[in-house]
């Protein structure tokens, strides 16, 4: 499966479409991908003797084919490719070539400020 649990992904499908999330959770053998707030639905929970019946909402998996990857330098939904190096796969970004497995710090420019001394 090409989407790991930590990545940000685009929905293209549905009542959520556009929405960026992060992906909690992978279901490898079903092709489905849980992410928080995305394909929620209502349960009706019954009441119990020590508590009252309520209405829960929970979240549904996504199927991938639903899910687009979003790369962390660009910001653009991409497909995955693969990359060798050193004997390990590594999954890239196929618009910017950017190694997707790489965590981006910062996209903000640091300035070093420097002050005028007086003489």
């Amino acid at each position: 499966m090409k989407i790991k649990k930590g990545d940000l992904i685009r929905v293209m499908i549905g009542r959520d479409r556009g929405r960026e999330v992060k992906v909690e959770r992978v279901f490898p053998k079903k092709g489905t991908v849980l992410a928080t707030g995305v394909n929620q639905y209502k349960k009706h929970r019954k009441p119990a003797q020590d508590k009252p019946g309520e209405v829960v909402t929970l979240d549904r998996p996504l199927d991938v084919s639903k899910v687009a990857l979003v790369c962390p330098k660009c910001k653009q939904i991409t497909r995955v490719g693969y990359k060798i190096i050193d004997a390990k796969k590594i999954r890239i970004c196929r618009k910017c070539k950017y190694d997707v497995d790489t965590k981006v710090q910062s996209d903000k420019v640091t300035k070093k400020v420097t002050k005028k001394v007086k003489k």
